[in-house]
């Protein structure tokens, strides 16, 4: 009845429209206010208000008093609803019948379909707003008639197709808005004839092919944003006319050839973005004369050639960023004269010399990286002159001499990196207490003197790296009271005494290497209370007395090396308590007795090196740690066969070499030349051990699936495992038969079959005949590295197999076999959330409402895998391909081939597993992995949610503090759905600030998944 009701009155709105359009009525304004009242009888409103409330039949008398309405005489001039949350089309909207229209905002609404030929019937009108709305299709060619033009935006919407070559018919437009679109072609050279224009915007489209020359007549423009395009070709020297021009941005294409020198001429130029190019040839001297440049980014170019002495000319720049390029030659003593340089970025270059002192001037620098480059000399001695530096960045390099007397005490300081240089100094007396620095590395340089207790008081320090240099003394006791301290490398130094028991303090610690030093006396059996450490390096030493059974207390431990001391006695049992470990090395020492059988409990060891000692006793313990990749058991008094392991399998002779009592069929050992009753005593030490795990293993299996098989069908399955290596695993579906149908289904897995590759393997959709879909993942063949690809496809069944939450993909069963080894999913008919964002279609249809949801479900997720599951699991590779969405936009995270079991599964420090732009920042240097991994890698993916793209730079350019204060418009918020209400924005603010807390470059301030999750219910 409603409907119909609103069908009348349409209509009746129509009748009236018309009659008040064709005839002589008295009142203009009551004729434009009844057409006004059919178009609004087409729109929705976004909100739960009712449309344009104050738009009625009664006040069409008067429309000029509606809301949005403004008259001139009896004539509407202006309509303005910007912001309004209408919902509709243009198909209604009465053209015709405002012929004294001057302004036309529609902007920030829900307007949806094309824009009608009939818009060139606004013959008056001078100003056209429609951005940040849902408009598709491509731009009317009928626009080029509203010659009165002034302003047209009709940025961030959804237009395709080309550019009007005849939007140069503009002849009176100043103000072009185009960006956040989909427009495609080349760039019309009519806009060339647009001699009024001042500001032109084309960002973030799909442009294509050469800037044209004609643009440099503009010369009335101020403002140009090209970037992020696919645009090829040289930049034109025409644009050295343009001599009005503020900001110019070319960032993110393809351009090629040199910068023109004619670029030089433009004095009004303030930025200068050219990065992200193909872009050679040298840096045009002639940038001097751009005096009134604050920022100059020429980096991830192919640059070449010195920095002119003319950027020095440069007084007002702020930020120069030339990194990523291959400049050569030193750093210009020009350079002095930029005193209001805040950011210097040059690393990854070729530059050399000397850095000119006058640097060290900078009274507001922030931010130096001077890294990986050649230069030499001392370091500018005042670099902290200002007191607010925070990054110095210089390692790789050649510098030599003293630390600076400026950063002795720069209090300022949160980055301090100068590694792999040749600095000297008393290194006790070269330092302050830094109450903002978290990150310490002077590693292999020539740092002579002790090391200084006054570390301990810099309250946020969490890693001190100060290996490689000819540090003498003690390792003082009162660093046991950082215990704020993650990473702590004193290594190939000239340290003494005994290791201070009250380093055990350091209860957050995770990397301890003290190794190539002259300490002595024994390990304290106080380091059973390290809990958090994973990676332990005391080699090379003086280390004496027994190894302390407290070792077997470190459960995170995966990283062991005690070579090259003085540990005599037995190796403790307790080592086998080590479920994480990975490296194991003994080797070089005077430990005796047998190896320990708790060693079969080292499933995840892979590096075993017990070399050079006196151990006895047979070895074939080492037939159970089929993990075991490397072995040295050189120079002992071992015995008996060689076990058939690949380690031992793939051994030299030099790695067996010293033991008498083996034997085996490697080239330099005796053969196992045994008596038969030798040989079946042998035998049967070797067979019952390995028949009892097959069992046990085949025992778990059953209980992780609860196959209750017929003893018909199980002998069946045992003859087809002894015949194909063959391990078949799979819950609701008749194995063998769902092998065959996959395998039918997919033509043996064809690429023509596959929907998706990925690190770990190739995935398919297998529609069953059941009528059932399923998603096959297939694991890749196993060569040179089938252990760590076993691995992870253990990992990933290891992870799924007890997993049960919405939020995480449904795990149906696998096949390990030496044909195929696959993994059985449930379908999801979305993708990943990676391609929906990439789909503009599917970007649109993912509203604000469904994008929250999707954020809360990977919340959800996480915490169940972090807190939930005994032990705990990091994801590791958590990101936009990695998570999964139904029909209904649900997240599902999946592929879990490089997870983590905390305990008792191992973590392998020498491989950095995850996605490029997820991966937390602590991992670059103590390949730590804890759930706060996962932390920082979700919070990432909350702003590629909210972006609609990779958050990419804006995580390590900004500050925290300036992200959380810049509004949910413009480049933040994705452009594609339909914008936010303001209570959902409100939301939205809200989730932002929790993805700045989650990618907090400490971990102890992440927060945990669970309080992330806590939040978002909140």
């Amino acid at each position: 009845m409603m409907m119909k009701r609103v069908a009348l009155l349409a209509c009746f709105l129509l009748y009236l429209m018309l009659h008040a359009c064709l005839s002589d009525a008295r009142s203009n304004s009551t004729a434009e206010a009844l057409a006004l009242l059919n178009w609004k009888a087409t729109l929705q409103s976004l909100t739960n208000h009712s449309v344009l409330p104050s738009w009625t039949v009664s006040a069409a008398a008067s429309p000029c008093r509606w809301f949005g309405i403004h008259c001139q005489g009896d004539s509407v001039f202006r309509i303005n609803l910007t912001s309004y949350g209408v919902q509709g089309n243009f198909h209604a909207f009465p053209f015709s019948c405002l012929p004294d229209l001057e302004e036309l905002d529609l902007s920030v609404n829900g307007l949806f379909g094309t824009i009608p030929s009939q818009i060139n019937q606004l013959s008056k009108l001078p100003y056209i707003d429609l951005s940040y709305n849902d408009l598709s299709g491509e731009i009317p060619l009928q626009i080029a008639q509203l010659i009165h033009l002034k302003t047209l935006h009709l940025d961030r919407n959804q237009f395709n197709g080309s550019i009007p070559q005849e939007i140069g018919q503009l002849v009176s437009l100043e103000e072009l808005a185009l960006q956040n679109n989909y427009l495609n072609g080349h760039i019309p050279s009519s806009l060339g004839t647009l001699a009024n224009l001042t500001n032109l915007y084309m960002l973030n489209n799909s442009l294509s092919g050469n800037i044209p020359s004609e643009m440099g007549n503009l010369t009335n423009l101020q403002e140009l944003y090209i970037d992020t395009n696919q645009l090829t070709g040289p930049i034109p020297s025409s644009f050295g006319n343009l001599k009005n021009l503020r900001l110019l941005y070319l960032s993110t294409n393809n351009l090629s050839g040199s910068i023109p020198s004619e670029l030089g001429h433009m004095r009004s130029l303030s930025e200068l973005a050219l990065h992200g190019n193909n872009l050679s040839g040298f840096i045009p001297a002639s940038f001097g004369n751009l005096t009134s440049l604050t920022i100059l980014q020429l980096y991830e170019n192919k640059l070449f050639g010195p920095i002119p002495e003319e950027l020095g000319k440069l007084q007002s720049l702020i930020f120069l960023e030339l990194s990523q390029n291959q400049l050569n030659g030193s750093i210009p003593s020009s350079f002095a004269n930029l005193s209001n340089l805040e950011t210097l970025f040059l690393r990854d270059n070729q530059l050399s010399g000397p850095i000119p002192q006058e640097i060290g001037n900078f009274m507001n620098m922030l931010m130096l990286e001077l890294d990986i480059n050649q230069f030499t000399g001392e370091l500018p001695q005042n670099v902290c002159r200002g007191g607010v530096l925070k990054d110095f960045i210089a390692y790789d390099n050649h510098f030599r001499g003293p630390i600076p007397t400026g950063l002795k005490n720069c209090s300022s300081l949160k980055r301090l990196r100068l590694e792999r240089n040749r600095l000297t100094g008393n290194i006790s007396e070269d330092f302050g207490v830094y109450p903002s620095l978290y990150y310490v590395g002077l590693s292999d340089n020539d740092f002579y003197g002790e090391i200084s207790p006054k570390w301990a008081l810099c309250n946020n320090l969490s890693t001190l790296l100060i290996a490689g240099n000819n540090i003498t003394g003690r390792i003082p006791a009162e660093l046991g009271n950082s215990v704020q301290l993650q990473s702590l490398d004193f290594s190939s130094n000239y340290l003494v005494g005994e290791i201070p028991r009250e380093l055990t303090r350091l209860t957050s610690l995770s990397r301890l290497i003290l190794s190539g030093n002259q300490l002595s006396g024994g390990i304290p059996r106080e380091f059973g209370s390290f809990s958090s450490l994973e990676y332990l390096d005391l080699s090379e030493n003086r280390l004496n007395q027994l190894i302390p059974e407290t070792i077997g207390d470190m459960l995170k431990l995966h990283y062991l090396n005690l070579s090259s001391n003085n540990f005599s006695l037995r190796i403790p049992a307790q080592i086998g308590q080590l479920a994480q470990l990975n490296d194991l090395d003994l080797s070089h020492n005077m430990l005796s007795g047998e190896i320990p059988t708790q060693f079969r409990s080292l499933q995840s060891l892979s590096t075993l090196n017990i070399s050079y000692n006196n151990l006895s006793g047979n070895i074939t313990i080492f037939n159970e740690l089929r993990g075991l990749v490397y072995v040295d058991i050189a120079h002992n008094e071992l015995q008996g066969p060689i076990p058939d392991v690949l380690a031992f399998r793939n051994a030299s002779i030099q790695s067996l070499e010293g033991n008498e009592g083996l034997c085996g069929n490697i080239s330099g050992l005796k053969p196992c030349n045994l008596s038969k009753k030798g040989h079946h005593k042998l035998l049967y030490a070797i067979m019952f051990p390995l028949l009892g795990a097959a069992i046990l293993s085949i025992a778990i299996l059953a209980l992780f699936f609860g196959f209750k098989r017929q003893r018909k069908d199980a002998d069946k399955e045992s003859d087809s495992i002894k015949d194909n290596a063959n391990l078949f695993a799979i819950s609701s579906f008749d194995g063998k038969l769902l092998y065959s149908e996959i395998k039918s289904t997919t033509k043996n897995f064809s690429s023509q079959c596959c929907i998706g590759k990925g690190g770990h393997g190739n995935v398919y959709r297998v529609e069953l005949s059941s009528g059932d879909i399923i998603a096959v993942k297939k694991v890749h063949p196993l060569h040179s590295g089938e252990v760590r690809a076993a691995k992870e496809f253990q990992n990933e069944v290891t992870a799924l197999i007890d997993v049960r939450h919405r939020n995480i993909v449904k795990f149906y069963g696998f096949c390990w076999s030496a044909e195929h080894s696959f993994l059985v999913y449930k379908y999801l008919e979305r993708g990943s959330l990676a391609t929906n964002l990439s789909n503009e279609q599917a970007a649109k249809e993912m509203n604000w409402d469904k994008r929250l949801n999707i954020i809360k479900g990977v919340a959800h997720a996480l915490s169940y895998l972090h807190h939930d599951c005994s032990p705990p699991i990091v994801h590791r590779d958590l990101s936009s391909k990695n998570i999964l969405l139904d029909l209904e936009f649900e997240a599902h995270v999946s592929d879990f081939g490089t997870a983590k079991l905390l305990n008792p599964d191992s973590t392998n420090w020498t491989n950095l597993a995850g996605t490029y732009g997820y991966v937390a920042p602590e991992l670059a240097y103590t390949m730590k992995v804890t759930e706060k991994c996962d932390v920082y890698s979700f919070g990432v993916l909350i702003m590629e949610v909210i972006m609609g793209s990779h958050p990419g730079d804006l995580i390590s350019t900004l500050p925290s503090l300036s992200l959380q204060m810049r509004p949910l418009v413009g480049d933040v918020l994705d452009q594609r759905p339909l914008p936010p209400s303001p209570d959902v924005q409100g939301q939205l603010i809200s989730v932002m600030k929790i993805a700045f807390m989650c990618v907090a470059d400490n971990p102890n301030s992440r927060p945990t998944m669970y309080a992330v999750s806590q939040m978002l219910v909140d």
